[in-house]
């Protein structure tokens, strides 16, 4: 059994932004530096890089760890400090232990890093999407092409794989003396509030009983807190994603896919949530928005 968080737990204030940027090239087209410095959020946890190492350039004021993937155009993951990191570990620097979980090794996926400056792990997650089961697939009903269920099939390898290995990172950061913190695109709505028409979504990849049962199973008073939902409550919102297509932005129908989930030490210091949803349609920097917690 998990042992009760450290109630004195304290530490500086400080906030954490977490944003699939949907290609770090196209982002900063569309002005994601000028966003990084507006924010000047403490940590930043990036998602869906999808470039080579030689393009990811530069992020003024900060220290990148990042592990941007073996596929060309795919994945790939980054943690902003503004001070060096005191250890980095990536799947490829430190390969998963949890059964399942190989084949996802070297896809840039995870990345975490320990923080220099306060007694915090903060972890950046890219969950691969999934699809339907091959019982529920109805050919001329789905965008996709029926595959068969290999797509659910390859989703629940690495729920069931990395549900083991999140215990081992967390329990490593306790070990240490650190509160841990979960951070990314998680490609699952865990609740009614975090998807627009949940009724509809319920046969969804994405927000699929299965898929909630599993993000049930990470939770817990001695585990992980969705902090976002416990900042802001039973109430619907707030979302993170958007499609690009039809009026989604402009009504605010979309899904909260994207996630904080901390250690109750650390998850009993937030403060505040802010999602930075942009004006307008033509100011999208990606088809997600950045989420920010304060913490401390």
């Amino acid at each position: 059994m998990d042992a009760p968080t450290d109630p004195t737990f304290t530490v500086s204030a400080f906030t954490v932004a977490s944003f699939n940027v949907n290609g770090i090239r196209a982002a900063r087209r569309r002005g994601f530096d000028q966003w990084l410095q507006t924010r000047a959020a403490d940590v930043i946890a990036l998602q869906e890089l999808r470039c080579p190492a030689s393009e990811l350039g530069e992020f003024p004021g900060y220290s990148v760890a990042a592990d941007v993937g073996s596929v060309a155009g795919r994945n790939g993951v980054a943690v902003l400090t503004r001070t060096p990191a005191a250890a980095v570990r990536s799947w490829v620097s430190h390969p998963p232990r949890a059964r399942g979980l190989a084949e996802f090794a070297a896809a840039g996926r995870y990345i975490e890093v320990d923080l220099a400056d306060r007694p915090v792990t903060v972890a950046s997650l890219y969950l691969p999407k999934g699809g339907l089961p091959a019982d529920r697939q109805r050919p001329g009903s789905m965008r996709e092409q029926p595959d068969g269920g290999a797509k659910y099939d390859r989703k629940r390898r690495f729920l069931t794989g990395f549900a083991r290995e999140l215990d081992r990172s967390r329990l490593a950061a306790r070990r240490a003396g650190r509160e841990f913190l979960l951070a990314g695109d998680l490609n699952i709505a865990h609740t009614q509030y975090d998807v627009t028409n949940w009724r509809a979504a319920r046969t969804m990849d994405g927000f699929l009983p299965e898929d909630r049962e599993w993000f049930d199973s990470i939770l817990g008073s001695r585990r992980l807190v969705d902090v976002v939902r416990q900042t802001h409550g039973e109430a619907p919102g707030p979302l993170t994603w958007w499609s690009w297509a039809g009026q989604s932005f402009v009504k605010d129908v979309g899904w909260r896919v994207d996630h904080q989930l901390a250690t109750p030490g650390l998850a009993r210091l937030a403060s505040a949530v802010v999602v930075d949803k942009e004006p307008s349609p033509d100011q999208r920097l990606s088809d997600h928005a950045p989420l920010v917690v304060s913490y401390g």
